[in-house]
Parts: C-alpha cells; sequence; structure tokens
C-alpha cells in the first residue's frame, strides 16, 4: 500500500536514479554481482515509482540482514529446466527474489513466443518485492502477466482458524495497452499486505481496525507493535481464505516450494532457506486478435466504466491500475516521498557498506 497523499506531501522526495544507485551500490558491497546488483535495484525500486511503498527500498535493510547472514546466496546460479513445449521451472538457487523473477519473465515471454503461452514456476528462490512488478514484465512484449506467490511469511489462518498456516498470497495481473496505460490488478489476498503493517510499524501509526484481528481473542488488533500477536484478515471472508489455499498450492506444492507449515517467516528468520515459489503465465495477445483491435475494445469497455452512475459521495469511478500509473508519473518527475525513519535505516546501511548515502546523491 502506498503512502497516503496527506503523508506523502509532507516528506522529501528523492529521484529514482539516485535510489537505484544506491540500492545497487548496497547490495554490491554484499556481494552481488555488479549486473545483478543493478537489476535487483531496479525492480526494487519499480515498486516505490508504483505506490508499493512497503515492498521497495524499505525491504532493502530485510535483503541486506538475510544476505549477511547467509539466508540468500549473493551470486546464484540461477538455471531454466524446460519442462513441455509452453512449460519450465526456474531453479534460483537461493538468489534474491528480484533475480529469480526476471529470469522467470525472460523464460516465460521466450517460450510464449512460441507457444503463444507459458506457465513458467520458480522454485529456490526468496522474497521479491511487489507482485505487479513482474506481472508487468511480459507487458513490453505485447503479452499479459498474470503473477502469484507463496508469501514469504504466515500471517493468515485458514477461514475459521486461529493458526497462521496461510501468507498472503497475492495475485497480480497485467493486460498491456500499448502507448496507453496498462490494465493492472495488484491484490493480496489479505486486506492488506504484511509489508503495509510493517510501514505503520516503522512510522508508529496505528492500524484502522479490519486488518487484523488477536489471535488469541477474536478482537481487533490496531497495534502494529503487537503484529506478532494477530493474524490478517483476508478480503472477502472465506473467499480470501480460499483463494490464498488455492494460490499458494499452485505457487508452492506444484513447484516443489515451500507451503503452510513449511514456510520460514523471513521477518523473523535471516538464516534458514526460505524455499519461495513463484508462477508467472505470459500470454501472446496477437495468438487471439490483432493486439491494436484488443487494446481499443478494452479501452472501449474502461470508458464505459469510468463513465457509468456513481454512488452518492464517489466522484470518480477508477479501474485497476490508473492510481498506480498517476503515481508512477508523479514519482518518475518529483521523486519518491521516503519516511525519515525509514532515511535513517538506509543512511546506517550506507555507512555499513562504504557507499555514498542517499541524501548525497
Amino acid at each position: 500500500m502506498a503512502l497516503d497523499d496527506a503523508t506523502a506531501a509532507t516528506l522529501p522526495r528523492h529521484r529514482a536514479e539516485a535510489m537505484i544507485a544506491f540500492a545497487a551500490d548496497v547490495l554490491a558491497a554484499e556481494g552481488l554481482r555488479p549486473a545483478d546488483a543493478a537489476r535487483a535495484a531496479e525492480l526494487m525500486v519499480e515498486a516505490d515509482l508504483t505506490g508499493a511503498d512497503a515492498h521497495g527500498i524499505f525491504r532493502l535493510p530485510q535483503y541486506v540482514r538475510r544476505l549477511r547472514a547467509g539466508g540468500a546466496k549473493p551470486q546464484p546460479d540461477i538455471t531454466v529446466r524446460r519442462l513441455a513445449p509452453a512449460v519450465a521451472m526456474v531453479e534460483g538457487d537461493n538468489g534474491l527474489g528480484h533475480l529469480v523473477m526476471s529470469r522467470t519473465a525472460e523464460t516465460a515471454v521466450e517460450i510464449a513466443r512460441e507457444a503463444g503461452i507459458a506457465w513458467v514456476g520458480a522454485r529456490g528462490s526468496n522474497h521479491a518485492g511487489s507482485g505487479a512488478v513482474h506481472a508487468c514484465l511480459p507487458l513490453a512484449a505485447g503479452m499479459v502477466g498474470i503473477y502469484t506467490v507463496v508469501a514469504s511469511a504466515n500471517h493468515m489462518a485458514p477461514w475459521g482458524g486461529t493458526e497462521s498456516l496461510l501468507g498472503t498470497n497475492p495475485l497480480a495481473i497485467a493486460i498491456p495497452m500499448g502507448e496507453a496505460d496498462p490494465v493492472v490488478l495488484d491484490m493480496a489476498t489479505t486486506v492488506v499486505s504484511y509489508g503495509t503493517v510493517k510501514g505503520h510499524a516503522l512510522r508508529g501509526a496505528p492500524m484502522p481496525e479490519g486488518w487484523m484481528i488477536d489471535a488469541r481473542t477474536g478482537e481487533p488488533l490496531t497495534d502494529p507493535a503487537r503484529s506478532h500477536e494477530g493474524i490478517l484478515l483476508p478480503v472477502g471472508g472465506y473467499k480470501g481464505s480460499g483463494l490464498a489455499l488455492v494460490l499458494g498450492l499452485l505457487a508452492g506444492p506444484l513447484n516443489r516450494a515451500a507451503f503452510g507449515r513449511d514456510v520460514v517467516d523471513f521477518n523473523a528468520d535471516d538464516r534458514t532457506v526460505t524455499e519461495t515459489g513463484h508462477v508467472l503465465i505470459a500470454l501472446d495477445v496477437a495468438r487471439f486478435l490483432d493486439p491494436a483491435a484488443f487494446q481499443a475494445e478494452v479501452a472501449r469497455h474502461l470508458a464505459d466504466l469510468r463513465s457509468s452512475a456513481k454512488l452518492p459521495g464517489v466522484d470518480r469511478i477508477r479501474t485497476p491500475g490508473e492510481l498506480r500509473a498517476e503515481r508512477r508519473r508523479d514519482r518518475v518527475a518529483r521523486g519518491v516521498p521516503l519516511p525519515p525513519a525509514l532515511l535513517s535505516l538506509l543512511d546506517r546501511l550506507a555507512e555499513e557498506a562504504g557507499v555514498a548515502p542517499l541524501g548525497q546523491r
């Protein structure tokens, strides 16, 4: 979830190029190959540009801790196994999730060019940030991207339970629209991601009711410092719980990756290998119809939706990806707002890594 507009307006902004260079320098200092460090930093900051503030450079200190503790490998040997004409598996060798997903997207696009569609699983991976960032990677090839992952910690119980056995297991779908903004749905299967809870904890801001409940009492939990005592609520009640379950089975057991009790909480454990599994599907629109004709038809329907009758008090009907695209344009032009508490953490990283701090770039 993005910082709210009122909060963002009060914060200093930083150029995306400076953030990418900073993150790349820090990762390189931790042993990543320069090209890998740059690619991971680019995908990380893309989350910040599009408003997924809890999944961008906010996560850099956590990634560094895992690299230092041996929980993730700085120089993985990421390989691809072709399993069928339209199916492949990426073996991540415990590399950073951004690097594993970059290779996964390249593979999916390559296969979809041949077969029209690709289902590419990934295993031996790690936390990879924003799902929409990876779902959008096939867009440049004129392809639909569909992404899911077993989240890097369990924060939700099966419907009616109290044990955290399910992750926020997101679903992201990106539909190409040529020169226009793509249609992008990016949703956790919980009301909010746990990264959003961590963001509230960093800023010392209370959570609204409806995000978490106390696992012992079922009462609303609004103090993010007590989040370890609670469970996140699923979106749509039992439907969100069911969606998290089936998405997790496709990204987990189907890939021989972690799910359920086997998931390692990477928020609490920097050393244990997480065995994270992802799925990326790429679909070549041109196999169905001329892409321009498809985009025109989608645009027509989106216009109908946006201009449809509104409920009282509603000033605008938005479609998936609109706010994301607006925020990206704003942040590319004006920079990314970063809270002081996060800047302090990044300054400490800079000192430890022996690189120039973000504020001096």
